[in-house]
């Protein structure tokens, strides 16, 4: 996949952004972004502050002047007039989405043509030692033709995501399991790994030195860290995503 452009407004995130992609296009503020402004591409990745829904804050929800899905969603109608609609979108936030906001979100997303699912993806699904469970929302427009076995297909290649060695588990949807930071029972997600009795163990979060001394821009790091995801998680679905798209272009869709 090319990165076309970024949308980023913190001074310490654009600089990592701009080590590891010097020559891409960045925007600052997704509020005076103009979807005009904007060439299309086919995937958009976006993950909107999770202030607004997370347990470790207030979950003002709507009312947080940091909710910013309204300015996806302004942008992703504008492109959809214009004929620039992303065919793709993937989309992620923190476990506390599911109880506060996310149902607009996946409202929102089927108002502009896109078929959507929501997965519920720890960080120990790629072998990381501790659970960091995370919403990823993947959306697809592929017009009428999404409705047929064939998308269903389709559809599958992003649900039933794995990694490339056979050992590793498969993602699935969780929300009908128990979520807490002792583990899962074992039917419910098989994250593999050292396990006490019936229940896999992991730690909520990794340990990243909150408090640790004599490292350059450490707060800096840190919040960039909070606001990051595990990238073996999103390499999984980006390669489901490719895959898919592969076979909706060998069908023509």
């Amino acid at each position: 996949m090319e990165i076309v452009y970024q949308v980023e407004i913190d001074d310490y995130c654009n600089k990592v952004l701009e080590k590891h992609w010097p020559g891409v296009q960045r925007y600052r503020d997704i509020r005076k972004l103009d979807a005009s402004e904007t060439p299309a591409v086919d995937l958009l990745v976006g993950g909107y502050p999770c202030q607004p829904f997370s347990f470790a804050g207030r979950r003002a929800g709507k009312s947080d002047d940091r909710h910013l899905w309204p300015e996806f969603i302004r942008l992703l109608r504008a492109w959809r007039i214009m004929g620039k609609l992303p065919t793709w979108c993937l989309f992620e936030n923190v476990a506390g989405h599911i109880t506060m906001g996310l149902d607009d979100v996946l409202s929102d997303l089927e108002g502009v043509g896109y078929t959507r699912w929501p997965l519920i993806i720890p960080a120990c699904a790629v072998d990381a030692k501790h659970r960091r469970d995370r919403v990823w929302i993947i959306a697809y427009a592929g017009g009428e033709q999404h409705q047929g076995r064939r998308a269903e297909e389709r559809g599958q290649a992003c649900t039933e995501l794995s990694s490339p060695n056979a050992t590793s588990p498969r993602f699935t949807d969780n929300r009908g399991g128990k979520a807490h930071a002792k583990g899962r029972r074992r039917g419910a997600f098989d994250c593999g790994g050292w396990r006490a009795g019936e229940y896999a163990v992991w730690s909520p979060e990794p340990a990243v030195g909150r408090v640790a001394d004599g490292v350059p821009r450490r707060v800096d790091r840190l919040r960039a860290l909070g606001n990051a995801v595990v990238p073996q998680v999103a390499y999984e679905i980006g390669r489901a995503i490719t895959a898919a798209a592969l076979m909706a272009a060998q069908e023509g869709v």
